[in-house]
């Protein structure tokens, strides 16, 4: 019997599905000998959550791979640059209470972990972390890009990711995969999902359309799972007790003026039950807060929104979003993957929500099965991967909230009770009081956290180390000093070199940007 994959059927638009379509089938063209033909089905009555506005600095590889222009990028949804973010009132809740967690990594990084080095220079009153070690959180406060319009496309002075509208974004990849890469699309809602004698999917049937025969399948659907849940039964596991929160409430808010300075950071500021998500789009603002029910009502969590936003936000409508975190415990069943929702969903702290499904493509693009023969070695890699993620991912988000000072609410007080914190994050902790975070500590590879992200966050919430003493600290001491001084240099020329977020965005759209 011949069961080479020929047929790849994508069931789910949105985001998760469109990116998995046009990834694969960018990589696999139809008509060689590994080509695929791709199918795409999508119903009109089911609509997409369209809130994941942030992305990692993997979405440069992802659009070039696909073939899709930053300047057409930036032009069809809405598009910002996001050089990081920054958590207000995280630690203490008090006046002046912020911090960066910037995507450029310390300076020299491979070369020296400054960590020591920074607690060294501190006597109560010197630079904070973030600043001290790299020149980004700099840009950062000036509303400056990180590039300028004579830069090539997905080239950067700074390491950059983006904000975007979900909406226009999934639009722009649909009509690329129809009109540049051959997607075939289908407009239908699935009634059923048929399977063989030994489990394996072999079509989808469609109200109209009838039976959609394919080789492999990718559950797209969201949080129905429709494949990975409803079919095959594979359980949600809910990590609800360690991160509390459980509903979000949104709302678009647009600029006073249009000329308005554009955020090139997302803005997560803490409240009494949770914190408020701030993301600048050239049009307009994208919010919400991030809650727990358990702590504050509804009604609460909205007029907390809207006293965040002001007038602005008058007579404007709010969506309600309930959170359900967790993941599937197994994501690759058979000849079934799940990407997007369908695998899991957390609260959109550190916007892990589209990497998660790039990194999903991006093994099923590189190790597309030939055959069935293949498919039971390569689910177990794809599944012990992405349990290993989604851990590290919660360790990760949890760390925020376990690493406060703050005293005045619930919220805040039951995010510390060590039952709430996962084991492995308490051992790293104890560890890291003595030795900063380094790449022995993130042994797998590729890491989607890795120790400068949490040194980034483990000193802008001021944990309490004793890291400043040692003679390896001693003989880095003049390298380190060196390394202080670059960054001071770089902050210097790139403040004096770099167009401002809104300048450059607006340019963009005249001119667009150098194509590679």
């Amino acid at each position: 019997m011949n069961d080479r994959v020929r047929q790849v059927v994508i069931v789910g638009g949105g985001s998760a599905g469109w990116i998995a379509a046009a990834r694969i089938a960018a990589a696999h063209r139809p008509g060689g000998e590994n080509g695929v033909e791709v199918t795409l089905i999508e119903s009109v009555t089911i609509g997409t959550i369209g809130v994941g506005e942030g992305t990692w600095p993997t979405m440069r590889n992802t659009l070039r791979k696909i073939g899709i222009s930053e300047t057409e990028f930036f032009r069809s949804c809405d598009a910002a640059f996001k050089q990081g973010a920054r958590f207000t009132g995280w630690v203490t809740g008090e006046p002046g209470d912020s911090y960066y967690h910037p995507l450029n990594p310390p300076q020299a990084a491979t070369q020296i972990n400054l960590s020591a080095h920074w607690l060294r220079r501190q006597d109560g009153a010197g630079t904070d972390f973030a600043h001290a070690v790299d020149f980004q959180s700099a840009l950062c406060d000036a509303g400056l890009a990180p590039k300028s319009i004579s830069t090539a496309e997905y080239v950067g002075l700074a390491n950059y990711a983006y904000h975007l509208d979900a909406v226009k974004f999934a639009a722009l990849l649909r009509k690329h995969c129809i009109e540049k890469l051959g997607v075939r699309h289908i407009i239908d809602d699935v009634t059923g999902v048929k399977l063989d004698e030994a489990g394996f999917v072999t079509g989808v049937e469609a109200k109209a359309t009838g039976l959609i025969a394919g080789d492999f399948f990718v559950d797209c659907t969201g949080f129905a799972a429709l494949l990975i849940g409803q079919t095959y039964g594979v359980p949600f596991v809910e990590c609800g007790d360690v991160l509390l929160a459980d509903h979000a409430v949104a709302l678009q808010v647009p600029y006073e003026h249009e000329d308005d300075p554009v955020a090139s950071q997302t803005n997560s500021t803490a409240q009494a039950a949770g914190w408020i998500w701030d993301i600048g789009l050239p049009t307009r603002r994208g919010t919400g807060y991030v809650y727990s029910s358990r702590h504050t009502s509804h009604d609460e969590a909205e007029a907390t929104l809207r006293a965040y936003l002001g007038p602005i936000a008058d007579g404007l409508n709010t969506r309600r979003i309930p959170i359900k975190s967790g993941h599937r415990q197994r994501f690759w069943e058979k000849n079934c993957v799940a990407v997007g929702l369908a695998n899991g969903f957390l609260e959109p702290l550190e916007a892990s929500a589209l990497m998660l499904i790039e990194t999903a493509v991006d093994f099923i693009v590189d190790r597309l099965p030939q055959s069935r023969a293949v498919m039971a070695p390569l689910a177990r890699q794809f599944n012990a991967a992405f349990e290993h993620h989604w851990a590290r991912i919660i360790d990760f988000l949890k760390l925020h909230y376990v690493l406060t000072k703050r005293e005045d609410t619930a919220f805040w007080r039951d995010n510390r009770d060590p039952a709430t914190v996962p084991e492995r994050l308490r051992e790293q902790l104890e560890l890291w009081r003595h030795l900063p975070p380094g790449p022995q500590d993130f042994p797998h590879q590729p890491e989607v956290f890795s120790w400068p992200s949490y040194q980034y966050v483990l000193h802008g919430m001021g944990f309490e180390c004793n890291l400043a003493e040692g003679s390896q600290v001693t003989a880095e001491a003049a390298l380190a000093q060196r390394c202080f001084m670059a960054t001071q240099r770089q902050q210097e020329q790139a403040l004096a070199a770099l167009p401002s977020h809104r300048a450059l965005l607006d340019a963009v759209r005249v001119h667009g940007f150098q194509a590679v």
